[in-house]
């Protein structure tokens, strides 16, 4: 039986998120609409192959930088270590193929702090339809892809790291903390975690065994308690720019 996140709508969760916390340097990875990127109030950086925005996303942000790219094209022109960037929270929501992910993973975390945050979208699917990788034959409603399968690759080569999932709607969300910048484990092993995972179904692997590896944490409870895993990324909200409109 799945263990289905049925919390708070993950839109809703982000917003209010970037409502109490600032943070110097935020990353998105799988834009798109701008949807989740308008409500942020930090310096900035969308990335997606194919922007759908329509309407304003700069909002209160002092800086937005718009990358109209794959993520692998993004980590590949050194943007954020020639610009001198270092992240301090990122949400990873592109390509839903694990493989993709994990890159995204390993690019961003090598880029963050120890004190940073990455979140990771669509990793607690609730029908096995959702997890299909046959990309010429995705379901109708909501697909997650594979990339339930970073929960236990970190699990397994990165217990260094603290995975919190929260039961946000409708597939959750992983926040992991405890990163290691410097940390080349998942970067030296990712051939051989691509050739352990690739063909591994959530079926086979074990709907219960995948369910048992974590628990669900309340996103109502996370906003109440302040957000704590974003504390220690954050920087004073004083700090927060506030645009103007001067007459000409």
């Amino acid at each position: 039986m799945f263990k289905r996140a049925s919390g708070l709508q993950y839109h809703r969760f982000l917003r209010r998120l970037h409502s109490a916390h600032l943070f110097d340097w935020y990353l998105e990875i799988g834009c798109r609409t701008g949807e989740s990127l308008a409500p942020v109030r930090s310096k900035t950086i969308g990335v997606d192959p194919f922007f759908r925005a329509a309407n304003n996303i700069i909002g209160k942000k002092p800086a937005l930088h718009i990358l109209q790219q794959t993520s692998d094209e993004f980590f590949a022109s050194g943007f954020l270590a020639n610009a001198r960037i270092k992240l301090s929270a990122s949400f990873l929501d592109g390509m839903h193929l694990f493989e993709f992910l994990l890159r995204d993973f390993i690019g961003t975390e090598a880029q963050s702090t120890p004190d940073s945050v990455i979140l990771l979208h669509d990793c607690v699917p609730y029908d096995l339809r959702m997890t299909t990788r046959d990309l010429s034959n995705l379901p109708s409603g909501a697909w997650t892809g594979d990339v339930w399968k970073l929960i236990p690759i970190l699990q397994e080569y990165r217990p260094d790291l603290t995975l919190t999932v929260i039961d946000c709607r409708p597939t959750g969300l992983v926040c992991v903390t405890g990163l290691a910048p410097g940390n080349t484990v998942l970067a030296e092993n990712y051939d051989k975690i691509i050739k352990q995972y690739q063909d591994v179904t959530l079926d086979a692997y074990g709907i219960k065994r995948f369910g048992d590896s974590f628990e669900l944490t309340s996103a109502l409870e996370c906003e109440q308690a302040g957000f704590p895993q974003w504390k220690a990324a954050s920087i004073d909200p004083s700090l927060a720019i506030q645009p103007q409109l001067v007459s000409t």
